[in-house]
């Protein structure tokens, strides 16, 4: 899969600064879903680069590839193009979250240590998201309940349904794990990632209602 992943990069064939300003002009004010597929693309080698600078056990990159893009996707759809930020230096951020949380939650099983520096000599430990300024985490619960009923049916699937399972029906993630015959830790991934969308949705609902 890592050798396909390769190839697919080395065939992305770049877009001129006037080809992509009109890719970001269709997706944002037109709401073309190809322009948005293709500027996904475009971006895929930012993902590669974050990734690879932390050693990671190659069954695990895949993985931290997969949540890096769940970053760009993100940073894609909440890029405003009016204003006068490279694209690059907004979505790396958020790609660099993502694998960092990934890291942080798999570190057990993976063969890195937090302590461990990358290429400009910062460790992981003091690039990983600080908890207490997570605002999914500190306003992600009550927004859920006011609103998540509205919000749910728009999830993925499996991401729906564990936060039905947590949110709605107070059940514990081993027992959602096993209902889905996947691993506690990916729950909590889902988990997380769902309170991420709904706020994402929220917040847009929020300021187009003001």
């Amino acid at each position: 899969m890592l050798e396909a992943y390769l190839k697919e990069l080395q065939q992305i064939k770049l877009l001129s600064p006037e080809e992509e300003k009109a890719l970001w002009r269709a997706y944002k004010e037109e709401d073309d879903q190809e322009s948005r597929r293709r500027l996904i693309e475009q971006y895929q080698p930012l993902v590669f680069r974050e990734a690879m600078r932390w050693h990671i056990r190659q069954e695990y990159l895949q993985d931290a590839l997969q949540e890096g893009t769940l970053g760009l996707i993100e940073a894609v759809e909440r890029y405003d193009h009016r204003r006068n930020v490279a694209f690059s230096v907004y979505a790396v951020h958020r790609i660099r979250g993502e694998i960092l949380d990934f890291l942080k939650e798999e570190n057990s099983r993976l063969a890195l240590s937090i302590d461990e520096p990358d290429e400009n000599g910062i460790p992981l430990r003091e690039q990983l998201p600080d908890a207490s300024e997570d605002l999914a985490e500190r306003t992600g619960r009550q927004l859920l309940f006011e609103h998540v009923a509205q919000t749910l049916q728009r999830l993925p699937e499996k991401e729906q349904f564990v936060m039905e399972g947590v949110y709605l029906k107070d059940q514990e993630q081993k027992n959602i794990a096993r209902d889905l015959s996947v691993s506690v830790p990916y729950v909590y991934r889902l988990q997380k990632r769902g309170i991420r969308r709904i706020r994402g949705m929220l917040s847009r609902f929020i300021h187009d209602s003001k």
